[in-house]
């Protein structure tokens, strides 16, 4: 690993819990995996009997039907509005079920077929032939023969002829190398191989899957966080986190949360005229706090206020789109100004740091 790694894998960040899950975990295994459905589920839904943290919210039904998709034949497509989880859900489930989430795919526009399955060494190419010494393994070859899951995010941005490339992967299980001869040129996968693809609800119309790619996988929806006390609680817990990592002492202020995700729920959910079109996720409000946050305790010294919130809020709410940033700004003026709580008339004075 590297030192002082941003970001941890789960599977690193959560080693404790795992570890400990592995030793009191009794029941029955599916082949390949290294957890038990149960275990598994408690991995990602929490279990304070065992002091296993809760990592996921969501409907705990969605993991018992994730799980039981990833333990058949099917891979498992999780699509929903951006900013909902689902690629936080897929780690979790990767780290659970095969002790690695980093076998990950990232779809986009410039992906290609070998960045999926495998490439080569050019130089030992050119030099020996095709061999496996010069064959560079890409996540889905790795997965195959190492009985793990693969995690592929955003695959509806990729083009639908690189889509495609995973037909046989899925139905047959096995991999052609037609370079290399005799049993090298097929890779058969091991038991514990699947995959986790994701699709946001936002692109799934840039490059629509195939019927017949659809027809391998079982599609989970993951829904916005509908409680409003649900979601206070999430973005403080994580923006707590990210800022203990940046350096912050001051943890962040609760009446200053509540008034972020009050501000963000309303913008996501309000009449035709009143909403924005830019992403307002449960995820969107962890970064803002977060860079709430940061620019208190970096600049003055102290917790973020609700004029941090209007200065960090605009990158996020209006983006370049100026419709969004007069929506944000009629909210500020009207909206905010009709409450009485003090926070909330600090952030209707702020509203000047808007961009004009």
């Amino acid at each position: 690993m590297t030192a002082n790694p941003q970001r941890p894998p789960a599977e690193v960040r959560y080693a404790d819990e795992l570890a400990r899950l592995r030793e009191q975990d009794t029941a029955p295994r599916p082949p390949g995996w290294a957890l038990s459905l149960a275990a598994a589920r408690r991995f990602i839904v929490g279990d304070e009997a065992q002091g296993i943290g809760r990592k996921f919210v969501g409907d705990p039904s969605l993991i018992d039907r994730a799980l039981v998709t990833l333990a058949t034949s099917r891979g498992l497509m999780l699509v929903g509005e951006p900013g909902t989880a689902k690629s936080l859900l897929s780690e979790l489930i990767a780290a659970a079920v095969s002790g690695d989430s980093t076998l990950t795919i990232q779809g986009g526009a410039a992906t290609t077929e070998d960045q999926i399955k495998y490439s080569w060494n050019y130089a030992l190419l050119v030099a020996e032939g095709p061999s496996t010494r010069s064959l560079v393994p890409a996540p889905m070859l790795r997965g195959m023969r190492e009985g793990a899951l693969v995690r592929f995010e955003e695959i509806t941005r990729c083009p639908l002829e690189v889509q495609d490339c995973l037909l046989s992967l899925l139905s047959e299980r096995v991999l052609a190398i037609p370079e290399l001869p005799g049993e090298a040129g097929m890779v058969f996968a091991a038991e514990g191989f699947n995959v986790i693809a994701t699709a946001n609800t936002r692109d799934r119309g840039v490059n629509e899957m195939s019927a017949a790619l659809k027809r391998r996988f079982t599609f989970e929806t993951v829904f916005p966080i509908a409680d409003f006390g649900t979601e206070l609680d999430l973005v403080e817990q994580e923006a707590t986190a990210l800022l203990a990592r940046s350096g912050v002492e001051a943890p962040p202020r609760r009446d200053v949360l509540e008034v972020l995700v009050t501000t963000f729920r309303e913008l996501r959910g309000g009449s035709a005229g009143d909403r924005v079109s830019a992403v307002m996720s449960t995820a969107e409000a962890v970064s803002v706090a977060h860079a709430v946050g940061v620019r208190g305790w970096y600049l003055r010294g102290e917790a973020g206020t609700p004029a941090d919130v209007v200065a960090c809020l605009a990158g996020t709410a209006a983006k370049d789109n100026a419709d969004d940033l007069a929506r944000l700004r009629r909210y500020l003026e009207q909206h905010a100004a009709r409450r009485g709580a003090e926070t909330w008339q600090e952030l209707h004075h702020a509203r000047h740091l808007l961009p004009s």
